[in-house]
């Protein structure tokens, strides 16, 4: 008999609900000077602490996952403190309100906030700690604090008298903390706006840094579970016999999310999984299809949807307009680490061990599911394989969390690759209808776009209900269409296929800038002008948009010429604060294939902090959007998901990575987002670029080599 843990789906479902989103206008940081010095630390808040010999640790709420975040807020602290870099170590948080993200309103990573939302209050951090060591020197040698300054790691005195910070360590730490400690000028800036190396890098290269998949526990066991086939499918029957007959596996648990196998180890687990015999009852899934869900938002577009933006008239008389109608299908995230958490539930407390994007709603779903307090619960925050928003998700905290607390041992919970591939949190399949009406110059002055998409604010628990009617993921780039057309309307209709949809790098923007950018050059082509000059001439009020514009083509040499069947394509995109414009070069063969040489981006991002991790995290937002463009695509047929691996959900190989080159836009503003504005540009400078060679437009993704064929 399959053993049985029951909860009801309101209650894990409330439980795994993310907290409420929105700007916090004020951080305070915790202040912890004076007990923290007693234990022979200087401490003073949550962020930083130096030890006596002069170490300086930096204590990081946000989780690294390949986008720099170990090195960067370390260096944000450090140049406020006048730390020296070499002595600089990082640490990560536990799941605490201390370390909440003030973009968010609670410990998560993701949206490119990091440094936004950190840029003050890690400075903040480094500068009072270095007030109050000059004051500590000050009085120890009986001079004005005003006579003294800071140089890497020392105050320095009148007459050059010199100490160490671990030297005043124990006398800072009795000082109070300065309210609002003056900040650096950015042109005396040290460490920021430098390629330091990461601080993650080492562990990463000697193997010393643990992933989820590391995790080892006494008395461990491994779970592989199997889950709905389709979405609401409800389990009819299971005979677990031909598993429990397998060497290794130690139980079967039945839980609401689907039918867990425990064993010695992953291969045994598996292997158990797979010996199921499982019935499912797929309901009014039982037919779906990826046509039938394309249909349905099509059909979406007939309605009028709740406007997203009006200005001016659309109706205006026009001497001619153009329509189009794009489409993306869903995506899945692909990270190369699967979905995995280690949960260890006791009477007494709770302990997870995961690579999470979110440690404190991740914190509040364990406690919930438990019964324990927040506060009784430890949630240790390893590097992630990859998170592109995947693991902001709650899913498999959840099933492990509930597991452990059946089998009432510690549990590590894995998602296969096809696991992880079909485990249905998906970028929503978006359909979107453009008009823009010229007057007889060919000047556009209309532009149009109604969105069909589910709502992933819902989906993810952001929200019960839409205020007025819109996602604002979903009409996210689209909305803010910069170009100077007079006329313009954004509607958004809300169709909702059933299928899960979630975060995906970029989220609303990974689709609309594909759709805009791709439309916005269908419209430099009926006005009979260069794609490269319409975005410029059209971008004259948008100094920021047109600067990376220029930068980009420039540096890609637009005009010049290009190789044999070579041709250019470019899009622009502004998200999560930040300007990214990007060229690409193309080529297409005979048989249709796409091949892409080169891409050259030209990034605004404000302040730069690090600004290799910039050019890092541009390329890898261009691979993923290549990806994405080129092989991306998730079907479903008869109500499941058709892919499972990389051999049929394929992602851009070693072997086709094109030339990148990135630029970057001197700026003296705040820092915006980067670990997602490189991906929105790329899938339609590669698509613009393969109207250029071929003459066709690519509408829907991902691209059609068969359309592109030469007869």
């Amino acid at each position: 008999m399959t053993r049985s843990f029951q909860q009801s789906r309101r209650d894990f479902l409330k439980a795994g609900a993310l907290a409420g989103s929105g700007l916090v206008i004020g951080f305070t940081l915790p202040v912890t000077g004076r007990r923290a010095s007693a234990a022979g630390d200087f401490r003073p808040n949550a962020f930083l602490r130096v030890d006596a010999s002069g170490n300086v640790t930096v204590v990081c709420g946000l989780s690294e996952m390949g986008q720099g975040v170990l090195t960067a807020i370390p260096m944000l602290v450090a140049e406020e403190l006048d730390a020296d870099w070499t002595r600089v170590r990082v640490e990560q948080a536990p799941a605490d309100k201390a370390y909440i993200n003030p973009v968010f309103g609670m410990q998560g990573t993701g949206g490119s906030t990091s440094v936004m939302g950190h840029w003050e209050p890690m400075r903040k951090a480094g500068a009072a700690a270095r007030e109050m060591l000059i004051t500590a020197a000050a009085s120890t040698w009986g001079v004005a604090a005003g006579d003294c300054r800071t140089e890497p790691g020392a105050v320095v005195g009148p007459g050059g008298r010199r100490l160490g910070y671990g030297d005043l360590a124990d006398k800072a730490g009795a000082l109070p903390v300065p309210a609002e400690p003056k900040l650096k000028d950015p042109g005396t800036f040290r460490l920021l706006g430098t390629s330091l190396r990461r601080l993650d890098s080492p562990p990463k290269v000697n193997g010393s840094a643990t992933f989820g998949m590391d995790v080892r526990l006494p008395g461990m066991l491994t779970a592989v579970m199997a889950r709905p086939p389709a979405p609401g499918a409800k389990l009819v029957s299971v005979d677990e016999s031909k598993a429990r007959a397998i060497p290794g596996v130690r139980d079967v648990i039945r839980i609401p999310q689907g039918v867990a196998v425990l064993a010695d180890g992953y291969w045994q687990a598996s292997s158990g999984r797979d010996a199921l015999v499982i019935e499912w009852d797929k309901g009014r899934f039982a037919g779906a299809s990826t046509e039938k869900i394309s249909k349905q938002l099509h059909d979406g577009l007939a309605r009028e949807g709740a406007v997203a933006r009006a200005d001016g008239d659309t109706s205006v008389a026009v001497a001619r307009s153009i329509e189009a109608t794009y489409e993306v299908p869903y995506l899945a995230h692909a990270c190369m680490e699967p979905m995995n958490c280690t949960a260890w539930v006791r009477a007494d407390g709770a302990e997870i061990w995961a690579g999470t994007q979110g440690p404190g709603p991740h914190q509040g779903i364990v406690a919930g599911l438990t019964g324990l307090p927040p506060e009784k619960v430890k949630v240790n925050t390893l590097y992630l394989g990859g998170g592109f928003g995947r693991r902001f998700a709650g899913d498999f905290i959840v099933d492990a969390t509930l597991l452990s607390k059946a089998a009432g041992k510690p549990v590590k919970l894995v998602y296969s690759r096809e696991d992880d591939t079909r485990a249905m949190f998906f970028r929503p399949l978006s359909v979107t209808k453009f008009k823009a009406g010229f007057d007889a110059a060919g000047k556009p002055v209309s532009f149009s776009a109604r969105v069909a998409s589910p709502s992933v604010t819902i989906a993810a628990g952001f929200a019960t209900e839409l205020k007025d009617g819109i996602d604002d993921e979903a009409v996210d780039g689209i909305r803010q269409f910069a170009y100077d057309v007079p006329n313009v309307r954004v509607e958004y209709v809300r169709e909702e296929p059933g299928y899960q949809v979630w975060f995906w790098r970029s989220v609303g923007n990974s689709q609309n800038y594909f759709f805009l950018e791709g439309f916005v050059d269908e419209m430099a082509a009926a006005a009979g002008k260069d794609p490269y000059e319409f975005r410029r001439d059209l971008l004259a009020g948008q100094p920021r948009h047109r600067a990376v514009l220029e930068l980009a083509a420039e540096k890609a040499g637009w005009g010049k010429p290009l190789p044999a069947g070579v041709h250019r394509g470019i899009a622009v995109a502004h998200s999560f604060g930040s300007y990214v414009a990007e060229v690409a070069e193309v080529s297409v063969g005979d048989d249709g294939a796409v091949k892409v040489h080169r891409v050259v981006a030209a990034a605004d991002c404000g302040q730069v902090v690090n600004p290799q991790i910039v050019r890092r995290q541009v390329e890898g937002a261009i691979v993923y959007g290549l990806s994405a463009a080129l092989y991306g695509r998730i079907d479903i047929k008869d109500g499941e998901v058709v892919q499972g691996n990389f051999d049929d959900y394929p992602v851009l190989r070693m072997r086709e990575m094109p030339k990148v080159e990135v630029h970057i836009v001197p700026s003296g503003e705040k820092p915006t987002g980067i670990g997602e504005p490189g991906l929105p540009p790329a899938a339609p400078a590669v698509c613009n670029a393969i109207f250029a060679a071929t003459g066709q437009r690519i509408r829907k993704l991902p691209i059609d080599a068969g359309l592109l064929k030469k007869a």
